[in-house]
């Protein structure tokens, strides 16, 4: 099937309905400054780098992002802080946790503790405990091992401000120079008992550490320095709890690397085993990612999401640290990626991670336009559906009038998007590449979420995740479908 989209740029977007099922599209511009995202968070100014401290409350979605609000690059990290009720609009908040004497905010996670566990709060008004990295800056120039401790500061007015323990540390690092990254949940023990478990991101494994409180902290356990991925630091992980197809319990780790990604630089692996008593048994060696593109690294999930709701709910900083300081945006640098609802899924026999786009980004969907010959692309955020037709290969490219392109393809059990001819690339020798997948299973739809500077692919709806950052020197205003489509849909995506 062979489908040109060609979008006219004038002032308003307009869907008329006269046309009937391929209705005029008139392109709309944003007003946005040139690469922020129409519908991707972005702080307003500033640097942002990992997500942070994500919990759900009342309503609200939090997500706090490692954040330097003086320049566009990485620098003294705060914690930014932003809400928002439906994961798709944002509200971003005042700096929520700033540095100290004890040093700069590094990443961490956040969770509400419902019992006054840690006497932060009161059993009517329960605190939220956010758990994060002090790097002690002047320490590391010195030359010490111990320049990393983990802190505490909590909340007891929706998290709108917070408190730092005056006991902090909570954890003193006992000699080594990577130490950080907490990520806390609770788990309920066979005998009916709580705790506290946190995983910590040490050089190049992670270690469990427990605790009834919040305050005291027990290591039990260590996994990693002879499974998986070891071309870099590992970083910010997390252990979740999830269930297979079939409904047996399993838990899935994952964790970042930088460098060491498929594509370059940095990317985020998973296992997937069980865990008991500090001791998590990986069910394999194989090698994992949970986005097999550039520009997904540092992802975590959301805390104390309501029981009813039990989906496992993740996003990742759209980036990389191979160039994330040097792209071409001018006030702000960094996005995050879609929200996405992780679960798992059997592959011949094989558990893998499905990373799919959370339902509430169809919120963002106008009328859709049909795809044929003479259907257009209306706008820089769209969505685009596509049924594939049981060949197992397709092929699309999406071009603007600039002879710029971006293709994405399956063939030979590869899928690959080639951003070699996209836009700018002169920024950093790498970014210019062909960044490709393996998929040894059928491919039967597409999804793919286009703004201003990325796109998203998700194959069988999130069973493979390619996420890549784009710079065209003009909009994309072309998109040929040109190989193994059946049916497609265009959604115009606003806020």
């Amino acid at each position: 099937m062979n489908v040109l989209y060609r979008p006219l740029l004038l002032a308003s977007l307009a869907l008329l309905a006269s046309c009937g099922r391929n209705p005029e599209v008139v392109f709309t511009a944003s007003e946005n400054e040139t690469y922020r995202p129409d519908y991707h968070f972005t702080p307003a100014s500033g640097w942002m780098n990992d997500p942070n401290g994500m919990f759900y409350l009342d309503g609200e979605y939090h997500l706090f992002f490692q954040h330097y609000p003086d320049t566009t690059v990485w620098g003294p990290m705060h914690w930014g802080h932003a809400v928002s009720k439906d994961l798709v609009s944002w509200e971003e908040l005042p700096i929520a946790i700033f540095p100290d004497s004890l040093g700069y905010i590094f990443s961490g996670s956040a969770v509400v503790d419902r019992e006054n566990s840690s006497g932060l709060g009161t059993k009517e008004n329960p605190p939220i405990v956010a758990i994060y990295t002090y790097h002690d800056a002047e320490g590391e120039k010195s030359g010490s091992n111990d320049f990393q401790t983990q802190g505490i500061a909590f909340s007891t007015d929706r998290g709108r401000t917070w408190t730092k323990y005056a006991e902090n540390p909570v954890l003193p690092n006992p000699g080594i120079r990577d130490f950080r990254d907490p990520k806390v949940t609770q788990i309920l023990n066979s005998d009916g008992s709580k705790e506290w478990i946190m995983t910590l991101a040490v050089q190049d494994h992670v270690q469990f550490y427990s605790s009834p409180d919040l305050k005291n902290w027990s290591k039990i356990g260590a996994f990693g320095q002879n499974f998986g991925a070891h071309g870099g630091v590992w970083e910010c992980p997390d252990l979740l709890k999830m269930q297979t197809p079939s409904g047996e319990d399993k838990w899935v780790l994952l964790l970042s690397i930088n460098p060491g990604g498929p594509q370059k630089g940095s990317a985020t692996q998973y296992f997937i085993g069980d865990f008991d008593g500090g001791i998590f048994t990986p069910d394999d060696k194989m090698i994992r990612w949970i986005d097999y593109g550039p520009d997904n690294y540092a992802g975590v999930t959301w805390a104390n999401l309501p029981q009813k709701d039990k989906r496992t709910l993740f996003i990742g900083w759209m980036s990389n640290w191979l160039y994330g300081q040097v792209v071409p945006t001018k006030s702000w640098r960094s996005a995050m990626t879609v929200p996405r609802e992780l679960s798992l899924i059997d592959v011949d026999g094989v558990l893998l991670l499905k990373s799919a786009p959370v339902e509430e980004l169809e919120k963002l969907r106008q009328a859709a336009i049909e795809v044929d010959e003479s259907s257009k692309l209306p706008s820089q955020a769209v969505e685009l559906e596509a049924e594939l037709d049981g060949s197992d290969a397709f092929a699309l490219t999406l071009s603007n009038e600039l002879g710029e392109k971006l293709v994405i393809t399956k063939e030979a059990g590869l899928v690959s998007i080639d951003r070699t001819n996209a836009g700018k690339s002169d920024f950093q020798e790498d970014f210019a590449a062909a960044h490709a997948a393996p998929m040894s299973w059928k491919a039967e739809n597409l999804r793919i979420f286009l703004d201003a500077s990325s796109v998203e692919l998700f194959v069988n709806d999130g069973e493979l995740v390619m996420t890549s950052l784009v710079f065209p020197n003009s909009p994309w205003k072309t998109v040929e479908f040109q190989q193994g489509v059946k049916e497609g849909r265009i959604f115009p995506l606003k806020k």
